[in-house]
């Protein structure tokens, strides 16, 4: 190791461990190298490619000889363009091209956003349960994490009475994302109004994820659809599960010119524009007609049938109004903790399901579910855990 002894990592690498999904996808695979056959419903990735002509506009353009240069980190103009036409037809929303950033993906927008707009002892407000990324890009940037509770009652929305209780003095950004990540809450254009007020009155960024909005949701929604959102809102949006394109990394920021002018000073010392072949099949695929997304959402209709068989013969509880790429259930009150259930899923069922104490404290008594498998799969799945369950009885 030589004089590697000596030296000790950032400081704020301690306050964060490796992501919990990606130590389980390295489990995973031991498993399946040693012929086990594990079942993965833990992660949220599309199975299914992306529409074939698609595929064809990447294939075709990436064969061409003059187009494997750097590209701007800002796009090209014919892809700010698309989007752009895209959230008007999508969303209603009327966008400038120069109030649009494309991204790679929108987890890149987590740790860009982060690093344009919030200094060291900042306050962020971080939904408990909630995306990961937002906690542990936060304790990265060596700020203070403060989780607000989302209220299953209430469709998983914020408690704005508690939020305004609440030492907001600090407050320099909020995260909300709706369709929510993992519990399936769907948002509506009241809770966005409410938030885009809230923002103002608390002078407190509102950075809406908005990655899911086209699965099993029967109306897609933007925040910037609220009158005066840009001024205070940012909005993260993806290709990643709506367009089967989790792979391409291809993603959007929206906001005002001044904040997306701040994001750009970071993403354009810090990285390149995507390859070119890449943003001239996504152009293709924000043209994907109406069929092909309501066809995806009859196969994950399918899926979710299976996921909740699932679910019940756990005994656990849920809600049938969810909306987005996972199924969200509170586990059996006999079971021990949702940890537990799961790592016996894993090792004796050879299933994955993900724990919902990862999101936060409040989602200590859940599991999630990903629908990004064939209904075969997961009604595999399901016998498999109705085997465990019976055997576990036997054990009792």
């Amino acid at each position: 190791m030589g004089h590697t002894n000596y030296i000790e990592p950032a400081n704020h690498l301690k306050n964060i461990s490796e992501y919990y999904l990606s130590v389980k996808l390295r489990d995973i695979a031991q498993m399946n190298a040693e012929g086990k056959d594990v079942i993965n419903l833990g992660i949220g990735n599309p199975d299914l490619p992306p529409s074939e002509y698609v595929v064809n506009e990447l294939c075709k353009a990436a064969a061409r000889s003059d187009i494997h240069g750097y590209q701007p980190c800002t796009g090209i103009p014919e892809l700010t363009q698309a989007y752009s036409s895209w959230y008007s037809r999508m969303y209603g929303v009327e966008l400038s091209t120069s109030e649009i950033l494309p991204l790679g993906g929108s987890k890149e927008g987590i740790v860009q956003v982060s690093l344009a707009f919030l200094n060291p002892g900042d306050g962020v407000l971080i939904p408990n349960p909630g995306h990961l990324s937002y906690t542990s890009v936060s304790k990265l940037m060596n700020v203070n994490v403060i989780p607000y509770d989302l209220i299953e009652s209430d469709n998983w929305h914020p408690d704005f009475e508690e939020l305004e209780k609440m030492d907001l003095s600090k407050v320099k950004l909020m995260w909300v994302n709706y369709p929510n990540m993992p519990t399936g809450g769907n948002a509506s254009i009241e809770l966005f109004e409410k938030l885009v007020a809230f923002g103002k009155k608390h002078s407190i960024i509102i950075c809406h994820d908005n990655s899911y909005s086209f699965i099993l949701n029967d109306k897609p929604l933007s925040i910037l659809q609220v009158d005066g959102a840009k001024d205070i809102c940012i909005e993260l949006n993806s290709m990643s599960n709506s367009h089967n394109m989790a792979g391409w990394r291809m993603g959007i920021l929206s906001s005002n010119e001044q904040f997306v002018k701040w994001v750009i000073r970071v993403k354009s010392n810090t990285d390149c524009g995507q390859f070119k072949p890449l943003q001239m099949a996504t152009i293709k695929a924000l043209d994907t007609p109406k069929q092909w997304h309501e066809n995806m959402n009859l196969l994950y209709e399918q899926r979710r049938i299976w996921a909740y068989k699932i679910m019940s013969i756990m005994g656990c509880t849920y809600s049938t109004n969810q909306a987005g790429l996972y199924v969200w259930a509170r586990i059996a009150d006999d079971e021990k903790s949702s940890q537990t259930l799961v790592d016996d899923l894993l090792h004796k069922a050879y299933v994955f399901l993900t724990p919902g104490f990862i999101y936060g404290s409040n989602g200590d008594r859940y599991i999630r579910m990903s629908l990004g498998s064939s209904a075969a799969t997961i009604k595999e799945a399901y016998e498999r855990i109705a085997d465990f369950l019976v055997n576990r009885s036997h054990l009792k």
